[in-house]
């Protein structure tokens, strides 16, 4: 297969020039050349290169010089300097500014040839990561998280506010509700985007292991320590960490969690020496923390510096009316990735799917989909291709009460609170007068116009 890579050779001393061309052209690379830096910043403009090999010091536009302009256009393309033997310390200082590697004169061609080829790997690594966090960017963007509801934009609408802070954050929601999820979306929509983000699951980890995990450990701290290991905030500096099931951790690790985010510095398991981090903090819990702070199972003062700002993921039974979009979203990405024609659901199947009260909330909905999929033969889902506990569940009645909304432990949103309890009058009183608008009217006390106003208002003119 023919060598693809681009290299650019740049030196005003026209020997060098060419004998570095030709070197390269036989080992099977496509070379340009410049005789200026003038010169390279015009051919740059026209062709992407994953090399350049330029002299450190060239009249006008320097060496240096190019390696600042291809930093900041060109991330992944890599700088090899030439310099003679006695500039190599100030090569050395080049490198400290982005350069891949440096040859000195005299050339060593089987040492260029080595450089440029450990280049070439570098500039495709680091072009593979920038292709992939672009897609992640892609996929986790806020219009990938589907939801039209009232809940879901209050969330969206706390997510936007939040992206460009350093806040910690503490998103409350029971499993599957999709609060990994929603941490990535943050993070991936954040300045920290181009920064890792690592996610750790406290309560899938044995308590023994947990602290080396977060913290890292020094080689002898415990058996089976035969080497230094960085831990995962470590891992994460730069980006944000993640940690779910934050409710599961031990109180004593709870101690050092709280250390590390007053003092945004780690300390391994063995060690004494300290790493200064800068890192943002999201974690995760389907369970009570404040709750499990009045029993004594967590630390009250941890709960408060985890919970700087709070998004609470509404059950999927709170949000009815993201069911369908959500189901057809999925039956989407399941089509395409098993390579099937696009299917539809039947009303009668997307009526049983609505109507199911979905204790595994978004994550159940997308596994029955996906079941669905993979063993449904025709091209339309209907009640009988549904597990019997879907397909049998009775649809909720055309007024039926919702929940009544709850006070949670990290505040409550008044208007929301007010709008379902309205919401929640409405429909009773509809239910009661079989959706008579004059008879509910009277039983709220209010005229029929003012009803199918808030009807409306509330999205019920359909139910």
């Amino acid at each position: 297969m023919k060598n693809t890579t681009q290299v650019l050779v740049i030196d005003d001393e026209a020997h060098n020039r060419q004998a570095l061309s030709m070197l390269l052209k036989h080992s099977g690379y496509q070379v340009q050349s410049a005789v200026s830096g003038e010169d390279a910043l015009e051919i740059m403009q026209e062709t992407p290169f994953e090399i350049i090999i330029t002299d450190l010091f060239l009249p006008g536009v320097s060496g240096i010089d190019i390696l600042k302009r291809v930093k900041e256009d060109s991330p992944y393309t890599s700088v090899i300097l030439i310099t003679g033997n006695a500039s190599a310390e100030t090569a050395v200082e080049a490198m400290k500014e982005g350069a891949f590697d440096y040859i000195t004169k005299p050339f060593n061609f089987e040492k260029l040839k080595v450089i440029v080829a450990k280049a070439v790997e570098k500039s495709r690594l680091v072009a593979e990561n920038l292709y992939l966090r672009q897609q992640l960017r892609g996929k986790y963007k806020f219009d990938n998280i589907i939801g039209n509801s009232l809940a879901m934009n209050q969330v969206f609408s706390r997510m936007e506010r939040i992206v460009n802070t350093d806040s910690t954050i503490l998103i409350l929601g029971e499993s599957g509700t999709g609060k990994e999820l929603v941490a990535k979306a943050i993070h991936y929509n954040s300045p920290r985007k181009d920064h890792p983000f690592i996610a750790i699951n406290c309560g899938a980890i044995p308590a023994e292991l947990l602290e080396s995990e977060l913290f890292g450990h020094v080689r002898g701290s415990f058996t089976g320590a035969v080497g230094d290991k960085a831990g995962r905030f470590e891992a994460a500096n730069g980006g944000t960490i993640f940690l779910d099931e934050i409710g599961t951790m031990p109180m004593h690790l709870q101690m050092k969690l709280l250390r590390v985010l007053q003092e945004q510095e780690v300390e391994r398991v063995g060690s004494t020496r300290k790493t200064k981090l800068n890192v943002r903090v999201v974690s995760a819990t389907n369970a009570n923390l404040e709750d499990e702070v009045k029993r004594g199972h967590f630390r009250e003062d941890l709960y408060y510096r985890l919970n700087v700002i709070p998004i609470i993921l509404p059950p999927l039974r709170e949000r009815r009316e993201d069911i369908a979009l959500l189901a057809r979203s999925f039956l989407q990405k399941f089509c395409r990735e098993m390579d099937r024609p696009l299917m539809s659901i039947s009303p009668a199947a997307m009526a049983a799917i609505e109507a199911y009260a979905w204790p595994g909330n978004v994550r159940e909905l997308e596994n029955l989909i996906e079941r669905t999929v993979a063993l449904t033969d025709g091209e339309v889902i209907e009640p009988d291709d549904l597990p019997a506990s879907i397909a049998g569940a009775n649809p909720p009645s055309p007024y039926a009460t919702p929940e009544a909304p709850r006070v949670t432990p990290t505040g409550v949103d008044m208007v929301r609170v007010i709008s379902d309890i309205e919401r929640a009058m409405i429909c009773e009183s509809l239910e009661l007068t079989k959706g008579v608008k004059a008879r509910a009217a009277a039983l709220l006390g209010i005229n029929r116009t003012t009803l199918v106003e808030k009807i409306k208002r509330l999205g019920l003119e359909e139910r």
